[in-house]
């Protein structure tokens, strides 16, 4: 067995970033931003008024002062002549602000009559005008890669962006395994259960940006597996669910061997999730052949899955990224094996669930946390500090 550090250092080796590819703006949330970007304008491209108000030359303002209303700016209207001593004109937000005028003065501090303003007593202090390239500057520089949230597509289409190079959607296949297994909404036979992970797993890919398809079940036999396996050529991931252990019904090992497929390593000193292998298959597809425990096979989900899909989206090789909580309640000593144990994060704290059975969907359901315990890690006691991975 090997670790869970060397194990994903094999899997980034097999993980190479995608290509590129073009899609317009409207299609890019969510996507990886692929290649730098730049500006093609100033933000705002002109001095504009933060407030409404009245724009004025700033060294007359003066409390009680007076000023003939000679014009008027509003956004996408701006005002073309000069302001001379003692005029102004009535500004709006975002309008554009006159290149002789250096002030605005808000409209609460105004007093008006016909086409003649006065001043207050108390004049706010603020100039109130937004120059022009404040926000960003034609040519600045938007970098990737960087996975684009709704806020950065405001950004570049503010930018005059109207198409983004991202990096193409992982395609994966995910292969469910075993005679045990019926889909959702079908009647299982008395010794079936449904096919759950392969439903959780393609949830977890398509949040991760990846395009994640089910293919029929394949049956503990060499002619079905070999059928699935024909369906994976377009894949850049094939995900096995079950039949990677030693058994004498695990067979995908052998038949993915005889198809051609590399194999990197087989098995993890982690619990939940020994039995994982890795690959490369003939079609030069990456392969992961995960566990067939429910759980077992979420959390490698988590621990190896999201990784692996992240480098391919050119997100650089990086283990998923851990956090710290104190504990909530006293954690006996741990095995030889990595433990990710399912817990729940609240307010700080972290408190591991009693039963860590790996087909316990419920306790993953109610879990938000997997709590990681190093190898041979002693007990620990309430306030200590543990590392944990956000799920």
């Amino acid at each position: 067995m090997i670790s869970v550090s060397e194990a994903l250092e094999h899997l980034f080796s097999l993980a190479s970033p995608l290509n590129t590819e073009i899609v317009p703006l409207a299609q890019a949330n969510g996507r990886v931003l692929a290649k730098s970007v730049t500006a093609r304008r100033d933000q705002p491209p002109f001095a504009g008024s933060a407030m409404d108000g009245y724009a004025m030359v700033a060294e007359e303002v003066v409390p009680g002062a007076h000023f003939q209303v000679i014009g008027e700016a509003a956004a996408g209207h701006g005002f073309d002549g000069q302001l001379a001593a003692g005029q102004c004109i009535r500004i709006f937000t975002g309008a554009p602000v006159p290149s002789t005028a250096t002030r605005v003065v808000i409209q609460e501090d105004v007093t008006r009559d016909g086409d003649c303003i006065t001043l207050g007593d108390s004049i706010d202090k603020g100039f109130h005008i937004r120059p022009a390239g404040a926000d960003f500057t034609d040519g600045q520089i938007f970098s990737a890669p960087r996975l684009l949230r709704p806020s950065d597509i405001a950004l570049l289409a503010a930018m005059n962006i109207d198409e983004v190079p991202v990096t193409r959607r992982p395609v994966v296949a995910i292969m469910s395994t075993g005679d045990e297994l019926v889909m959702p909404g079908e009647s299982p036979g008395p010794d079936q259960i449904i096919a759950s992970n392969s439903f959780g797993l393609q949830a977890m890919l398509r949040d991760l940006g990846a395009e994640a398809r089910l293919l029929p079940i394949a049956r503990d036999t060499r002619d079905s597996l070999e059928t699935a396996f024909s369906l994976t050529d377009d894949a850049d991931l094939v995900l096995t669910i079950g039949g990677a252990s030693v058994g004498d019904h695990d067979l995908v090992g052998d038949v993915a061997a005889d198809l051609g497929m590399e194999r990197s390593f087989y098995k993890i000193a982690m619990r939940p999730g020994k039995p994982l292998m890795a690959g490369r298959l003939a079609s030069g597809a990456m392969m992961m052949g995960l566990p067939g425990n429910s759980v077992s096979a979420m959390v490698c989900g988590h621990v190896f899955v999201t990784p692996v899909i992240r480098a391919m989206l050119g997100l650089g090789d990086a283990p998923a990224q851990e956090h710290t909580a104190t504990l909530a309640a006293p954690a006996g000593a741990n095995g030889p094996r990595q433990h990710y144990m399912r817990a729940r994060v609240e307010n700080g704290e972290i408190t591991i669930f009693c039963d860590q059975d790996s087909s316990l969907l419920t306790v993953l359901s109610d879990s938000n946390a997997l709590a990681v315990r190093p190898p041979s890690d002693g007990a620990r006691d309430v306030g200590d500090t543990l590392s944990y991975l956000p799920i």
